[in-house]
């Protein structure tokens, strides 16, 4: 029998305590890693060191004799890399590895390199290495001692393992399933050492609950709680049960706002409120609801902190805010209170700065700003100043640079030829980064410019990776503001004329018919030499141009002009001239006027109950009871917002236009078990933002009654009677056609209207919505309105890397006795996808397609549904499989005659996805590409026409890092 490699080699060992190779340079690149042995000794970590004990347990299997061969050296080097790869993968900055970590990347190492004798051998010596330590351990160690001392506070003190075990058991308990606690626990004390700090001990508990979640969603919740035991060490400076929490929480409550105030964090004026009424109304079960990434976000960059100590926990949080927003109110401590209760249930959630603000001193709570840049050069640069301005605290800006002369137009005062909108831009660009949002996130711009601008074309070449790059933007975002005239051009084939702004001025504030017959005078100028500087494009190659940008690029975005401003309840006071940051805001700017939004969503998921037969719906009456109180939130924001600009103060005094939106769409329909790609899903949709609506602007019209109707409410279309969903018969009429949306309602409009009428609005705009990627990681439910992404993916973020299980798929797989370690194989290997499993009954498949398998068209449709309701605009991402400029065509042009008036990013996928290299390991279940399944799916493929646009596929996703640029929106 050939002696095991390992028994001679013993390669993970070897690489803790195997003599250095070559000291000096190279080993300071690792100096910052280190290796715990399992006597708790800690080594330096030494990548050469795998690399010696793995060639000999080559040589070993091979019976020790001779030399290592080229092969054997080049696929050890090869390994080693791999082995190291995956270790500091996920320690970019330094960390420990235990030396069972080294082990088991060797191990998977081996094996995918299809070394099967060496792997095997490797495996059988570490088992029986296992068993031998764990008998010798049990033999000598007391109950409840683990060998090893912690250092708390500089004393070193036993590990008390009872202790660690009940904190995992705590965290375990109340869940749908039992929790492997020993497993935890093993899992923990395998990476400590002695003397390892306390805190350090809960990082581990944290990171072994945290490895499980892709077996159960459960372990997002147990991981979510053990951080929550840290937490209050942090912020308590003890440790403290689930179970004496509610007393804790009203003791600290004040001493928390002392606190603040002593640092200068919070506003004085919350020491004013009756403290204890509030500290007995903290509901510290609630901290239990929270999964890891929601609590970890909030801790990492929403909680208050002293140098660097978190002074806030969850519902301190929840509570600080709600005071804040209820400052103004005759009954500060009742609505307070009220606030407190939806935000801490989370029926609804308050955009990211109201949350990072609100009852701080430097309350700048709303979410959006819209400017117009004037055509002059003190002008350009005040508008950039603005931006700096309005970005140090969190804002999302919004530019319309339209009314920017285009390159070669004459300048008076210099006699000479303007360089164009684009160097602007860059200093824009510029801007943004180093204003990065008072440190806390990287700044966030968009810029807007309408299709007939001379400079479009350049305009839409801003992201570009080649050309000049004194001419390109790569850190923020651009998006084409389209007169209908354009998109009727295209469907008529017909011609389009660029114009230079300075000689067209009206055409920036014209829309509809208006536009149009200015647009084709100026185009009868062009002939009869009257203008001198324009340009004519067939229109299809424009609009081809565009669509080919977006995909190469992900920008400028497609967004229309017409139905923003002919829906608009403010058309009587002035225009829209670009939406936001991320879409979904219509309101008017000018060289006057900067527009303000404030921002929040409603959680549909939380609204949705089981009616008598047993399926679920929306709870209208829950539903208008959160909407009453949060629209009274979002009022309040408004006038206690701080204002870094004399525009923006104005402009939101004069109209307080709020954003209220939604989120957990796709939460909704899993509780239904209706898929997205179905006309129930449409309906659905359709039902739901009108329910919202309607709700939202009955309260607002409520408030005009205790507070007045918002200023400029006379002569606006609310006030003449006319709600949005009216609005669609005046934006056919405007268009001549081009509108196809279903006229569908079922609420009471008719008594609303007269409603309005008489008691006015309080708010110009209500409803907007919000993409909501890190509000709706808080509080663990989909993003606003789009499909699933994956069914199991990893989240990266400014928090770290998360797992990301879909908790209603893994409950269906359970009851089907499916969900097992092969299955999360599988998803690993399919990248969350169902389509190729087949061991899933179909109807889970179709429930759970996720968003590049959902048709286009089901979004658009959905989106245009929720449209007719909606006084601003939504933030509309397009998934898209398989991209090509037919699909791009087709899409873009559903969305404008279903009347949408905006959409945001386009996330495309290649129609296929590259082979696996781990070989056939996720294939166990595999639909093989003979099945039925796999044949529709290939069929559909080669169906399709070839790509009519350039350009690698767009990378931004939402499990990316940069996906949530634009949480300013959030």
């Amino acid at each position: 029998m050939q002696t095991s490699p390992i028994a001679e080699s013993r390669p993970a060992d070897l690489a803790a305590s195997a003599p250095a190779a070559e000291p000096g340079a190279a080993a300071n690149q690792w100096s910052m890693f280190s290796v715990i042995r399992r006597n708790g000794a800690v080594m330096g970590f030494e990548p050469n060191k795998i690399s010696v004990a793995m060639t000999k347990a080559f040589l070993a299997v091979g019976g020790g004799q001779g030399a290592v061969s080229a092969r054997v050296r080049q696929l050890v080097e090869e390994l080693t890399a791999q082995v190291v790869s995956a270790l500091v993968r996920n320690r970019p900055s330094g960390g420990t590895f235990h030396i069972e970590d080294i082990q088991d990347q060797v191990e998977l190492a081996l094996m995918r390199s299809g070394e099967h004798d060496v792997a095997r051998a490797y495996v059988l010596y570490r088992e029986k290495r296992a068993q031998e330590r764990s008998q010798s351990v049990a033999a000598a160690q007391p109950a409840g001692k683990s060998g090893l001392n912690v250092s708390d506070n500089g004393r070193l003190r036993p590990l008390d393992i009872d202790a660690l075990r009940a904190t995992i058991a705590e965290a375990g308990s109340n869940l749908s399933i039992k929790i492997d606690v020993d497993g935890i626990l093993r899992e923990t004390v395998k990476n400590l050492y002695d003397g390892i700090p306390v805190e350090e001990v809960f990082k581990s508990v944290i990171l072994s609950a945290r490895a499980l979640v892709e077996t159960d969603p459960s372990y997002s919740l147990v991981t979510a709680r053990l951080l929550l035991h840290t937490i209050r060490i942090e912020v308590l400076g003890e440790e403290v049960s689930q179970a004496g929490m509610n007393q804790r929480y009203a003791e600290y409550f004040p001493e928390f706002i002392r606190k603040g105030i002593e640092n200068e964090l919070l506003d004085p004026k919350l020491a004013q409120f009756d403290l204890p009424v509030l500290a007995q109304a903290l509901k510290a079960e609630r901290d239990q609801q929270f999964n890891y990434l929601g609590l970890q976000t909030l801790y990492d960059r929403y909680f208050l902190h002293v140098r660097g100590t978190r002074i806030e926990l969850p519902q301190i949080f929840f509570m600080r805010v709600a005071m804040g927003l209820a400052l103004n109110e005759p009954q500060r401590e009742q609505r307070a209170i009220e606030f407190y209760e939806i935000l801490s249930s989370f029926d609804f959630m308050s955009s990211t700065p109201t949350l990072f603000n609100s009852g701080t001193l430097h309350s700048q709570l709303s979410s959006c700003y819209l400017t117009t840049v004037p055509d002059d050069l003190a002008s350009i640069y005040d508008a950039i100043k603005d931006n700096a301005l309005l970005a140090k605290y969190a804002g999302g800006l919004g530019n319309d640079w339209t009314p920017v002369r285009a390159l070669r137009s004459h300048i008076k005062g210099t006699n000479g030829e303007s360089q164009g909108v684009v160097p602007f831009l860059k200093v824009v660009n510029d801007t943004a980064v180093a204003v990065n949002q008072g440190g806390k996130r990287k700044g966030a711009v968009c810029a807007y410019l309408e299709t007939w601008h001379l400079d479009i074309e350049e305009f839409l070449e801003l992201r570009k990776n080649t050309g000049d790059e004194r001419r390109r933007t790569h850190d923020m975002n651009t998006a084409n503001w389209i007169p209908d005239l354009f998109m009727k051009r295209v469907m008529e084939e017909g011609e389009w004329t660029l114009f230079s702004p300075s000689d067209t001025p009206d055409l920036h504030d014209k829309y509809g018919r208006e536009f149009e017959k200015a647009y084709t005078e100026y185009e009868r100028k062009t002939e009869t030499g009257e203008l001198t500087l324009f340009k004519k494009i067939p229109a299809v190659s424009l609009w081809r141009k565009m669509l080919s940008m977006l995909f190469e690029t992900g920008h400028p975005w497609i967004t229309f002009k017409d139905p923003c401003n002919i829906r608009s309840p403010q058309q009587h006071v002035g225009v829209v001239h670009s939406s936001n940051l991320c879409t979904e805001i219509t309101l008017n700017t000018s060289d006057t006027e900067i527009a303000v939004c404030n921002l929040g969503s409603v959680n549909l998921a939380a609204h949705m109950v089981k009616n008598a037969q047993g399926q679920y719906e929306l709870d209208h009456a829950k539903l208008e009871r959160t909407i009453n109180t949060a629209m009274r939130m979002l009022d309040n924001v408004i006038d206690i917002n701080y204002y870094a600009v004399d525009k923006a103060r104005n402009s939101n005094m004069l109209h307080r236009p709020v954003g209220m939106g939604m989120m957990g769409f796709q939460d909704c329909l899993h509780l239904m078990r209706v898929p997205f790609a179905s006309q129930q899903a449409v309906e659905f949709s359709d039902r739901s933002a009108e329910a919202v609506c309607y709700y939202a602007y009955k309260a607002s019209s409520d408030l005009a009654v205790e507070r007045g109707s918002y200023s400029s409410f006379k002569g606006s279309l609310w006030d003449r009677g006319i709600l949005p969903f009216d609005t669609l018969a005046m934006l056919r009429e405007e268009r001549g056609g081009y509108v196809d949306i279903d006229q569908s309602q079922t609420l009471d409009w008719d008594g609303l209207r007269a409603r309005i009428q008489k008691n006015g609005m309080r708010n110009s705009n209500c409803i907007a919505i919000a993409p909501t990627a890190t509000i709706a990681n808080i509080i663990g439910v989909s993003p606003c309105i789009e499909p699933t992404y994956r069914n199991l993916y990893v989240k990266s973020n400014l928090s770290g890397e998360f797992t990301v299980v879909n908790e209603y798929l893994v409950r269906d797989l359970k009851a089907l006795n499916l969900w097992d370690e092969v299955m999360v194989s599988d998803l690993k290997y399919f990248d969350g996808s169902l389509a190729q499993i087949d061991r899933i009954p179909a109807e889970l498949r179709q429930l759970y397609a996720t968003a590049f398998e959902v048709d286009t068209r089901w979004v658009v449709e959905c989106a245009s549904r929720r449209q007719k309701w909606i006084d601003q605009a939504q933030s509309l991402n397009i998934f898209m499989t398989g991209v090509s400029g037919k699909k791009l065509d087709e899409t873009y042009k559903l969305a404008w005659v279903r009347a949408l008036k905006t959409t945001y990013y386009l996330r495309s996928s290649s129609a296929t996805n590259a082979e696996k290299s781990t070989g056939r390991i996720g294939e166990l279940n595999a639909v093989s590409t003979s099945s039925p399944a796999a044949g529709a799916v290939a069929a559909a493929a080669a169906a399709a026409p070839e790509p009519e646009v350039l350009g690698a596929v767009c990378t931004m996703r939402p499990g990316d890092e940069g996906f949530e640029e634009c949480e300013a929106c959030q």
